[in-house]
């Protein structure tokens, strides 16, 4: 065991202080952190005033827009009229068509109509008098020869009695509204309802294999078009689904992106050679440049899209034009910075052969710079892809605008998973096309 002296002692400490008198800050500086995070998210707490926001929000929204991303539902009404006959009516556009006979519907010999909501364990039986309900093991009648519906017996929490109305919750099923002369029924299916073909084509609640049949050798359905060529315009063309707007939509979005990420890149890289101090040695230029640079990126592309549709109209040119400044000021930014972190020995050996300022931009910095220069725009151009969406919902063209459309209705939320689904898709091949192509220009391996 070595003893180390007083004088030993404090000869290490006048060679270390770093070590034996550490400042306030490398003391105290880890937990001072510590501290200032958490009473900054105490202060978060307070600010957006978080227990109420949580207590208030509609938690069960969440259920309901998810189950009608994967859902649809049929809705008939069952009208009594006074000679006792019962009127069944579906909406204007019902999934099943004009003219539906669902398996899940059975007229009964006395009168009765016995609707199936969810196999045997949920179903409705209306008639003249009274409508039955049967859910979660129970049969319960509800009175409609009154002037008001009324439950016959103890009313189970599942059902709730209003002063005209009584409204039975069968879950994901569906739903059950009863007054006095009307039922209606909402049965819910999973799956999405006439994707391929919306009720209005001929091919229509056909089996697979009769759709196959008809196109690859059946009678032609309409004499001046083939069967093939048919299929095809009536699935470009659903009416429900819209899937040619959708596309078009969507290729705008791509094009929207890919325009105004060239334009931005071919306007900012002369301008970076005049921003970079080292390339440029006009202090003024260099400052009022990347100024100008910090100004177009400083505005987000969102604002400068409302500006653009107000001064061109609702369409993709205003969304391109809001790419095309924003990108102009962001890779203006990276290219000048890139320039300025240039190794300026092949420079410097160019310039001494007394080539020209071209030749000397050519061979002793371009081969420094576009394999990041590159990078940095397929990057850019990937992000923008996803920003083009959200420039579309106010006006800008896209498929944000068609998505945004749908969301406002409150209503057609399949056509929003439907849309979501191939914004996924096509953020994912950008993404994976574009680290490839990074990677491939940096030399280095893609993991």
């Amino acid at each position: 065991m070595t003893v180390i002296d007083a004088n030993r002692m404090h000869e290490i400490e006048t060679r270390y202080p770093e070590y034996f008198h550490r400042s306030f800050r490398q003391r105290f500086g880890g937990l001072m952190i510590l501290i200032a995070t958490l009473l900054y998210s105490l202060y978060a707490v307070w600010f957006f005033d978080l227990p109420k926001l949580f207590a208030e929000a509609h938690w069960e929204r969440v259920g309901i827009y998810l189950s009608q991303w994967v859902s649809y539902d049929v809705q008939p009404e069952f009208r009594i009229e006074d000679d006792g006959s019962i009127d069944i009516r579906y909406p204007r556009f019902s999934p099943l068509g004009d003219n539906p006979h669902p398996d899940w519907l059975v007229n009964n010999p006395d009168g009765s109509i016995t609707v199936s909501v969810s196999g045997t364990s949920r179903s409705v039986t209306v008639s003249k008098n009274e409508t039955i309900v049967t859910a979660h093991g129970v049969s319960v009648p509800v009175e409609v020869s009154s002037g008001a519906p009324k439950v016959v017996g103890p009313v189970p929490g599942w059902m709730t009695v209003y002063d005209d109305n009584v409204l039975a919750d069968l879950g994901f099923a569906g739903n059950v509204s009863i007054s006095v002369d009307r039922v209606k029924i909402r049965k819910r299916f999973i799956g999405w309802a006439n994707f391929i073909f919306d009720t209005q084509s001929s091919f229509f609640d056909k089996p697979v294999g009769e759709v196959v049949s008809l196109i690859v050798s059946g009678p032609r359905i309409k004499p001046d078009q083939s069967n093939l060529s048919l299929a095809f315009d009536d699935i470009w063309n659903n009416s429900e689904w819209q899937h040619g707007d959708v596309w078009t939509k969507l290729f705008q979005t791509i094009v929207m992106a890919f325009l105004g990420t060239l334009l931005g890149s071919l306007t900012a890289f002369p301008l970076a050679f005049l921003a970079a101090r080292n390339i440029t040695p006009n202090r003024l230029l260099n400052q009022v440049l990347k100024r100008f640079f910090d100004f177009l990126r400083s505005v987000d592309m969102l604002i400068w899209a409302l500006f653009l549709t107000r001064a061109f109209g609702p369409g993709p040119l205003a969304g391109s034009g809001a790419i095309f400044l924003t990108e102009t000021g962001t890779l203006g930014k990276l290219y000048s910075e890139g320039l300025e972190n240039i190794d300026n020995k092949p420079r410097e050996g160019i310039k001494s052969t007394g080539a020209q300022t071209v030749l000397v931009h050519r061979y002793g910095i371009m081969p420094q710079i576009v394999p990041v220069f590159v990078s940095q725009t397929l990057y850019q151009w990937e992000s923008n892809v996803r920003g083009a969406t959200i420039i579309g919902a106010v006006g800008a063209g896209g498929i944000g605008l068609k998505l945004w459309e749908a969301m406002r209705t409150n209503a057609n939320w399949e056509n929003v998973a439907y849309m979501v689904i191939l914004i996924l898709i096509v953020v994912f091949i950008f993404d994976t096309a574009s680290n490839a192509l990074r990677h491939r220009l940096m030399g280095t391996k893609a993991h």
